[in-house]
């Protein structure tokens, strides 16, 4: 899942980090992956980085992009599973606002899952360089990967779907911004291998929570082949061993 939060902020101008969290467990998400999280003055509890990590997970990673004296702004990475390594990759643009992508491993149960984090900036050049130094970093990650955020691509067919089609055979199409009257679809998943993308949606429920609608997919991932062998290997040995015979 990949929502635009707004800073929380809602259509009717309250900041409301409760009505994001009931969305949020509404779809109860494995991985989740928020944009415009902003904790400038709000600290202690009610600091939302920390709120978000508490309420929807242990295993998260915050990229902070703008700091300041009473806090950050940016966006976060959160999985039901565990993160075995991540880090941050820096894509901002000259004279644009900082932007960085998280790039991290998931320890699924079914393996190893490379997951690709981003919050695009608002102009064409920006998004086309962004877009390449993505693009380079997931070809450079072993299959499974997946790439979500808020690409902010006005176009079907813009920059960013270009540099991504290369190394992407599979993508999400759900328009979700304005959020009142969905025109655009700036939030979006791709993925790697073609075949582990399933069904996709929208939740038209988050209209009044923020300017986005959350996007949400299944992605259908099989064993690995170190797994596949660990259960064939178990399954093995079981047939091999004798039945249990009755006591005396």
């Amino acid at each position: 899942m990949t929502w635009n939060i707004h800073a929380g902020i809602g259509a009717d101008g309250r900041y409301d980090l409760t009505r994001i969290l009931s969305i949020i467990n509404r779809q109860a998400p494995d991985i989740l992956a928020l944009q415009e999280i902003d904790a400038r003055g709000r600290t202690g509890a009610a600091q939302p980085f920390g709120l978000l990590r508490k309420a929807l997970g242990s295993h998260a990673v915050e990229a902070p992009t703008i700091t300041a004296e009473d806090g950050y702004y940016g966006h976060m990475l959160i999985s039901r599973w565990p993160i075995h390594e991540a880090g941050l990759h820096d894509l901002c643009f000259p004279g644009r606002e900082p932007r960085c992508a998280i790039v991290a491993t998931i320890l699924s149960p079914a393996g190893p899952l490379r997951v690709l984090s981003a919050h695009f900036g608002l102009r064409m050049r920006e998004r086309r360089w962004q877009a390449a130094r993505l693009g380079r970093l997931a070809r450079d990650t072993p299959d499974p990967v997946l790439a979500l955020g808020d690409f902010n691509e006005w176009a079907w067919r813009g920059a960013v779907h270009r540099a991504f089609a290369r190394v992407f055979p599979s993508w999400t199409r759900h328009r979700t911004y304005p959020a009142r009257l969905p025109l655009f679809a700036l939030d979006r998943i791709y993925c790697r291998p073609r075949e582990i993308l399933g069904p996709s949606w929208t939740d038209p429920a988050a209209r009044g929570a923020s300017d986005h609608l959350p996007l949400i997919a299944e992605v259908e991932l099989a064993p690995s082949a170190s797994d596949r062998k660990c259960r064939a290997d178990a399954e093995a040995l079981s047939a091999r061993e004798p039945l249990p015979q009755a006591g005396s």
